[in-house]
């Protein structure tokens, strides 16, 4: 089985795995909150939305987390 985006893509992106675990929570845990606040259905996961955004580099690692 292949992983869609590859982990190594991502900590390649981000640094080190434990940088991409933490940066996919922090994502993952707004995600929801807003879409609960909204009332809006998720129709993905919130974790597959954030890893998929920190795929698509919209998503960088800060000091602030």
């Amino acid at each position: 089985m292949m992983l869609k985006p590859p982990v190594a893509e991502l900590v390649q992106r981000v640094g080190s795995r434990y940088m991409l675990v933490n940066l996919i929570a922090h994502r993952a845990r707004e995600i929801s909150a807003e879409a609960e606040e909204e009332g809006v259905p998720l129709d993905e996961k919130p974790v597959s939305t954030a890893i998929d955004e920190i795929y698509a580099g919209k998503i960088r690692p800060s000091t602030e987390l």
